[in-house]
């Protein structure tokens, strides 16, 4: 039994450790290669990076909010929710494997832009997509390890609730 709930840590760990390390790598290397606003071309104009550097949330916002309602709403608040997903997710050892991937993605990303706010004074973004129809704004790899462990969680309780449908 020992034996399991080490190897449960170890793996939880290391997604943990990939979606932080990836994030910062991909960061680090804009950082030194990548003027501020420059754009290139990956595909097309369809994917294109341009280095910008974000001292709000989601989308710039709240970049124009004072210093200490930065601090608090945007470093704080993360602070707190992360230390807890930390616990819940190492605390409670009946989750659904499904739900502590997840978990490892949405602490793993957070964790990335949490640490760019705090050492650099901002997130670095990068990653531009123009899809025809729709644009995406300019991100970067936690957000999308982020985004991954929200699908994954909105994935299992869609499937959850079809089940619970299917037995009624």
């Amino acid at each position: 039994m020992q034996q399991f709930k080490n190897l449960r840590w170890s793996v939880l760990l290391l997604l943990l450790t990939l979606n932080f390390g990836c994030d910062q790598i991909s960061k680090k290397i804009v950082r030194t290669e990548i003027s501020d606003y420059e754009h290139i071309s990956i595909i097309k104009d369809r994917f294109t990076l341009t280095k910008v550097e974000n001292s709000g949330a989601f989308l710039s916002l709240g970049d124009n909010m004072p210093y200490i309602f930065r601090l608090i709403i945007l470093t704080g608040l993360p602070l707190l929710f992360l230390g807890y997903g930390l616990y819940f997710l190492f605390a409670k050892r009946n989750l659904p494997m499904s739900m502590q991937i997840a978990l490892c993605f949405l602490i793993g990303g957070g964790i990335g832009n949490l640490y760019d706010r705090i050492v650099h004074g901002s997130v670095t973004d990068f990653m531009h997509m123009d899809f025809y129809l729709f644009q995406t704004g300019v991100f970067n790899f936690a957000d999308i390890s982020i985004m991954i462990g929200v699908g994954i969680l909105l994935f299992q309780s869609i499937r959850s609730n079809r089940l619970k449908q299917q037995i009624d």
